[in-house]
């Protein structure tokens, strides 16, 4: 499927979309989110639910978090589509599956999804061959990021307005990056339109996540390290919130993943609940 112009996406982007379609199919309705097409990207084969890291059981909180900030964010984007804005940037895209899921609202979006160059090509390759194809709204940008490439520029380049009010995202990448470039990520964005709306997920250090859920953590930053794509920063909310101040956003919020569980979670009777260690920031412009 890959050649050498394309290069599949990493083990964390996979693992996520796997995570969505064993919420589809191992937890009961209702479904936080319905998404098995990143499934169909990734086509891990026939035995994919015997991967350690797909246990029901044992990873049943990570799966929801997953889903619960899936859910957060295609809220918002619905939102914000309502009040007038037109355009959507996804960071790190990965195997994201919005503009495959909701046709009806991505339509009326210009969607922006910016990734590494292979990896984005695979992605482009197998929408293509799974008959999703490229609807004229939605563009697949590349960036390198590794060699420091701009992706607002690149956006640009793409058709993206930076005049206009947008909804930014970007979910399971600051944990990767050091705070620096986190903190110039951040400056960039607050510099777009006045209104425009940034949701970046981040992960808390080890003392302020629960104490069922740090054996989960640990072995997530083990698998991280192994993969060669180590966790290298952690935020307290506060820090983040005070980074992105300084960055320039004009409002900021933190948005913890209890409240996230309160929101999806509180009805249900399966015991279906996130683990705690990643939240949100939401910042405006």
């Amino acid at each position: 499927m890959a050649d050498e112009q394309t290069e599949a996406p990493d083990s964390s982007a996979v693992r996520t979309a796997l995570w969505r379609a064993m919420h589809v199919q191992v937890d009961p309705p209702p479904h936080v989110v319905e998404d098995e097409i990143g499934l169909q990207l990734a086509g891990p084969g026939d035995d994919w639910r015997d991967r350690p890291d797909m246990d029901p059981q044992t990873t049943s909180g990570f799966r929801a978090a997953i889903v619960a900030r899936a859910r957060f964010i295609e809220d918002l984007i619905a939102e914000q589509a309502d009040h007038g804005v037109t355009q959507y940037v996804i960071l790190g895209a990965g195997l994201d599956t919005f503009a495959q899921r909701r046709p009806e609202l991505a339509a009326r979006l210009r969607i922006f999804e910016v990734d590494q160059p292979r990896p984005q090509a695979w992605k482009r390759q197998r929408l293509v061959e799974l008959g999703y194809g490229i609807p004229n709204w939605l563009h697949l940008v590349p960036v390198d990021f590794e060699a420091s490439a701009s992706w607002s520029g690149q956006l640009a380049a793409a058709g993206f307005d930076p005049g206009r009010p947008t909804v930014i995202v970007s979910t399971g990448v600051t944990m990767y990056l050091t705070k620096d470039a986190t903190a110039a990520t951040l400056r960039q964005i607050a510099e777009l339109a006045p209104g425009s709306t940034l949701a970046m997920t981040f992960l808390l250090p080890t003392e302020l996540v629960d104490a069922a859920d740090r054996p989960g953590l640990r072995a997530s930053k083990e698998g991280a390290q192994a993969s060669a794509t180590p966790f290298i920063s952690f935020y307290t909310p506060q820090e983040m919130l005070t980074l992105a101040h300084g960055a320039g956003f004009k409002d900021v919020r933190h948005v913890s993943g209890a409240l996230l569980a309160e929101r999806y979670f509180v009805d249900r009777t399966d015991g279906l609940r996130p683990s705690s260690g990643e939240d949100l920031l939401l910042a405006t412009t």
